[in-house]
Order: C-alpha cells, then sequence, then structure tokens
C-alpha cells in the first residue's frame, strides 16, 4: 500500500489485543464522564474497534481520548469529538447520512450502528481504499466510500437526512444545504484556518438554516477538489 510504513499493512487487521474489550468499556465510561449521554451513541462507540482504524504503531493509544496520526498526514479525531459529533445528528435507525471527510473511516463505522446508510467521501484515494478495507473487514455493508471532492457533496445518492463534515469550512455551501432533506441536520465545524472554530448544528428547515454552536475545535481546514498522489 502506497505510504504505509514496513509493516503497517500486514498488522492492519490482526487479532483484537486481550485486554481490547476492557479498554474500549472503558472508553464508554470516560465518554459518559465528558457529557455524552446518548446510550445508542456510547454502545455503538463501544462496538468500534478504533485500533483497526489506525496504523499498527499506535495501536496502543486507540482507547486514549486523543486526536492520532494517519495515512495522508491527516489525524482520527479524539472519541469524545467523535462522539460529541454523533450525538448531535440524533441519528435513527431509518437515516441516510453524507459524511465529508472520511478520514481513517472510524467516525462513519461508528455511524453504520445508527443509521440506515452512510455514505462517505475523501479527496484521498489512500485513504478511501483503507476505508473500504477496514469496513469490508468488520462486515459493514451499509457504508459507501469514494474519493471526490466532498464540497460537492454527492447529489445523486442524496438527498440526505444528515450531513456531517470532519474538517472546517468557512460557511456552508449551498450544495450541501440542497442536498439536505427539510428537518435534516449538518454538524460541521465553522472558522477560518488557524483560527478558533466552533462545531455548529444546523438544522433545514422549509425557508432557513438555523445554528447552534455546540463546543470550540480546532481543525484543519476542508480543501476543495481531490488529491492528485495518495
Amino acid at each position: 500500500m502506497a505510504g504505509l510504513p514496513p509493516g503497517e499493512e500486514r498488522t492492519e487487521f490482526s487479532s483484537a489485543l486481550p485486554d481490547e474489550a476492557e479498554a474500549r468499556a472503558a472508553l464508554v465510561l470516560a465518554l459518559r464522564r465528558q457529557g455524552i449521554g446518548a446510550r445508542d451513541v456510547l454502545s455503538a462507540m463501544e462496538r468500534v474497534p478504533r485500533r483497526l482504524f489506525l496504523p499498527a504503531r499506535h495501536h496502543g493509544l486507540a482507547y486514549e481520548d486523543v486526536v492520532l496520526p494517519i495515512e495522508c498526514g491527516q489525524t482520527v479525531s479524539s472519541p469524545t469529538l467523535v462522539a460529541s459529533t454523533i450525538q448531535a445528528l440524533s441519528l435513527s435507525a431509518n437515516h441516510s447520512v453524507l459524511e465529508i471527510g472520511t478520514g481513517s473511516g472510524y467516525q462513519a463505522a461508528v455511524m453504520s450502528h445508527l443509521a440506515a446508510r452512510v455514505a462517505t467521501l475523501d479527496r484521498f484515494a489512500t485513504l478511501t481504499d483503507l476505508a473500504q478495507r477496514r469496513f469490508a473487514a468488520l462486515k459493514l455493508q451499509n457504508i459507501f466510500a469514494r474519493q471526490a471532492d466532498g464540497l460537492e457533496g454527492l447529489k445523486q445518492k442524496g438527498p440526505f437526512d444528515r450531513i456531517v463534515v470532519t474538517a472546517a469550512i468557512e460557511a456552508i455551501p449551498d450544495n450541501w444545504v440542497q442536498q439536505l432533506k427539510p428537518g435534516g441536520i449538518l454538524v460541521a465545524p465553522v472558522g477560518q484556518a488557524n483560527q478558533p472554530q466552533s462545531l455548529i448544528r444546523f438544522v433545514k428547515t422549509e425557508s432557513v438554516m438555523t445554528a447552534e454552536t455546540l463546543m470550540p475545535i480546532r481543525t484543519v481546514m476542508l480543501r476543495p477538489g481531490v488529491a492528485l498522489k495518495l
């Protein structure tokens, strides 16, 4: 696999660590202490092995509440941010979700246990390919992953009940608003590069998008287009 250090591909789907179940349960308790109260979200977080979404050298930190580096110079968000974001989406079993920014695929995997369908886009082909392999290994058949320009959304699969964005944007593109169903929810980091940003929950009515600020956040900006390499 291009871009992976020697040995990473061989250990990507190695067998579970002996104490992994305990580590996942401890993570859920920590998330509850951080204010994550949605039981379905906590259950989904416990079901997904975060370790499988990390390079082998970071497996020992898989259940720490920290941001960790992944391939293509990207990162996987902290479990607290993932849980807070998913909780804000208020997912139901009949929902279709569009995720802008697949990254490792971890957040999409968690959402797949809560929604009917998850479509996830990333500008890096390497990340899309690795995520697809992870979804297949976990037998998650309700996720569709594609390399694409996230700013364009995915009109052919929409409209969506929920849209979630993993990188910051200065303003919500019209494409996303048009691909969100009336009554739908969009959660995205909003702000400028190298400045304080906010995780905002938007709700679409027939005539307006209402907005609620959830928490301060600092993350990378969403970049247009697709990567020609990686």
